[in-house]
């Protein structure tokens, strides 16, 4: 284990569990090759504490390259990983591949072989409020569920809710870069065309409607990742949050491209980035009290500052 994993492995914001045994599992319910994880292709130490997730492999690059120096790069499947050390700090990217069942899978494996990890996806989506131009950038405060791959570990009525610290991170991090944002709810669906409501010529749509309805319920966007890693993240007592580009406007049936396209993701990686080393900075720089008393009085404290201000929140018709 290198000295930037063995940092990774044994520091954080709250006491770390110690790293999960899988003795007591059969070899076909935890598959591997020796300590590597049989899809993601990792063994423990080779995976930071904190985690950007990416849907897209070649974004791990995109990412990597803003990182100060790289340790480990590997690829197992459609399953990229780089692990380096960015702006002082031990970071790990990881792609996921599309959609709640691989979400499932890589998270299932990375907590396997990591002790307390904070997981942030940046990704992109469809925005479905019209105040929300292509290219601006939606931090996610929780998912509607519509994909069964979480039904297979809670029930139908169990919500999916991005954890906290993350939400706040990632919202500071937009302010900070001076980045056109919005907050709210997130549907992830399992699939691109029909579970999204996307008009075919050649197959039939069940729910054609479904972006309007969920359009006049306030949900800001529509993709299909973050559910999964809220609700398992949750489950694992761990924090994760999603911010994500607007590619698509569904309103008016416009889509980014080009030049645009990528500065938007662009705009998206920086923002993860930096919600990200600011959780790591304020986790390391509680000076041994409570981490979660040290955030509530961050958060106090800016709400003090907006009401001296006058600035308003994006929910009371900010950004």
């Amino acid at each position: 284990m290198t000295d930037l994993h063995r940092e990774a492995a044994t520091t954080g914001a709250a006491p770390a569990p110690m790293a999960h045994d899988a003795r007591d599992l059969s070899e076909a319910d935890a598959p591997r090759t020796g300590e590597r994880r049989y899809h993601i292709g990792l063994a423990p130490g080779e995976l930071a504490e904190y985690v950007l997730l990416v849907g897209d492999p070649e974004r791990v690059a995109k990412v990597a390259q803003r990182f100060d120096s790289v340790e480990l790069e590997r690829s197992s499947r459609e399953i990229k990983t780089a692990t380096g050390r960015y702006r002082g700090m031990p970071l790990s990217v990881l792609s996921t591949g599309m959609g709640t069942d691989n979400v499932e899978i890589v998270l299932a494996e990375a907590i396997e072989i990591t002790q307390h990890p904070t997981f942030i996806r940046v990704g992109s989506s469809g925005a479905l409020q019209p105040e929300i131009a292509l290219g601006d950038l939606i931090v996610s405060t929780g998912a509607v569920r519509l994909e069964n791959t979480t039904s297979f570990y809670v029930g139908d009525g169990y919500p999916a809710i991005a954890h906290r610290d993350v939400v706040w991170a990632l919202e500071a991090a937009c302010r900070e870069l001076g980045h056109p944002y919005h907050m709210g709810l997130t549907a992830t669906a399992s699939g691109f065309f029909a579970p999204q409501g996307r008009r075919m010529h050649a197959l039939p749509v069940r729910y054609p409607d479904l972006a309007e309805e969920l359009r006049r319920e306030g949900v800001a966007n529509l993709e299909m990742e973050s559910s999964a890693l809220f609700i398992l993240a949750g489950l694992a007592g761990l924090r994760s949050g999603t911010v994500c580009a607007a590619y698509a406007q569904r309103t008016d049936g416009t889509f980014l491209e080009g030049a645009a396209k990528e500065a938007a993701e662009a705009r998206c990686i920086d923002a993860g980035l930096a919600g990200i080393h600011l959780l790591w900075t304020i986790d390391h720089t509680s000076n041994g009290s409570d981490a979660h008393a040290h955030w509530s009085s961050l958060i106090g404290q800016r709400s003090r500052w907006q009401e001296q201000t006058g600035e308003q929140t994006p929910e009371e018709g900010g950004n």
